[in-house]
């Protein structure tokens, strides 16, 4: 089949691609590393492989439909980093423009395809919530009423856009994505190593989680089951507190979680994102488990265990 993944180059993105394209699949990432109009496939990954193809993500369609046309899927994973810097208006509107104008053309796009693709699977996050405490929250809840929640509204109603008759929209409401070669682990277990990890403030925030091999089999999944669409919660089945998540850290690498980092101090280093980190989301993949997926990984210390071994 063929798959087009925007933002593919990432922690997310390129394990994605490689995934499919080592099945044989023929696997197109768009890029704003390349110019737009041109394609350059990438050494050694054979035929048809991935190739990148350069794209101007500012809400416009621009060439994309004849990308587009014919394809399986087409797989959204633009965006900012959050952890890109320290939260100020430029900061924030860099981070909402980088997700929203970029569904914004995908979806257009989509919608004016003579030959559109069976899926569009696009980004969105657990932040759509808000911080809503010990609160079990499923697909149904509505969004919060802070910036990423805000953010995450917008993200979902431009993807929302690309339905049509025979086109399948799901958005994934992604958590926390945990391997040791990337995304925020490696941050978050850095103190844990020079034995200083601990809970983030009172820790009794609620972490939605999952391991980076359970994202990576979730869409490939969704791609391969039409009855699910809509927005998809992928997250482990068993959130835990942030206090549970320092311990579990803790346990795998052999190591104390004994020394908590104050709000305060975190707001310090990093301003406004000190919201989001502290945000409580209790978010359960109840589509998931409706439809039929099995977990590799549904709890954390089987999770630590995979990732970290015997380290």
């Amino acid at each position: 089949m063929k798959v087009v993944i925007a933002g593919g180059s990432g922690f997310l993105g390129n394990a994605l691609a490689w995934a499919w394209a080592e099945e044989g699949h023929d696997v197109r990432i768009l890029t704003r590393s390349v110019p737009p109009g041109h394609a350059r496939h990438e050494s050694g990954t054979g035929t048809p492989g991935i190739t990148h193809i350069g794209w101007t993500p500012d809400g416009q369609q621009g060439s994309l439909g004849s990308q587009l046309d014919g394809t399986t899927a087409v797989i959204n994973l633009a965006g900012a980093s959050i952890n890109g810097g320290r939260w100020n208006a430029a900061r924030k509107q860099v981070i909402r423009d980088s997700r929203v104008l970029a569904t914004g053309s995908l979806a257009g796009a989509i919608a004016a395809s003579p030959s559109p693709p069976a899926v569009f699977i696009s980004a969105s996050g657990v932040g759509y919530y808000g911080d809503r405490g010990s609160t079990a929250l499923s697909e149904d809840a509505g969004p919060g009423d802070d910036f990423m929640a805000h953010v995450c509204v917008e993200w979902e109603t431009e993807a929302r856009r690309a339905a049509r008759d025979g086109v399948r929209v799901v958005m994934l409401r992604t958590g926390l994505v945990l391997e040791k070669s990337g995304g925020a682990l490696p941050e978050m277990a850095r103190p844990f190593r020079f034995f200083v990890g601990g809970p983030i403030g009172s820790g009794r925030q609620y972490m939605s989680w999952i391991h980076r091999l359970d994202w990576i089999e979730m869409v490939r999944w969704i791609v391969e089951t039409p009855a699910v669409s809509g927005p998809v919660n992928v997250t482990a089945p068993q959130p835990v507190t942030n206090v549970q998540f320092a311990h579990a850290l803790g346990r795998a690498l052999h190591r104390p979680a004994l020394l908590p980092a104050p709000r305060f101090a975190v707001k310090l280093v990093v301003g406004e994102m000190a919201d989001a980190i502290f945000a409580s989301q209790r978010a359960l993949p109840g589509v998931a488990l409706a439809k039929g997926y099995h977990f590799r990984y549904p709890e954390i210390d089987i999770a630590f265990r995979g990732i970290f071994g015997d380290s």
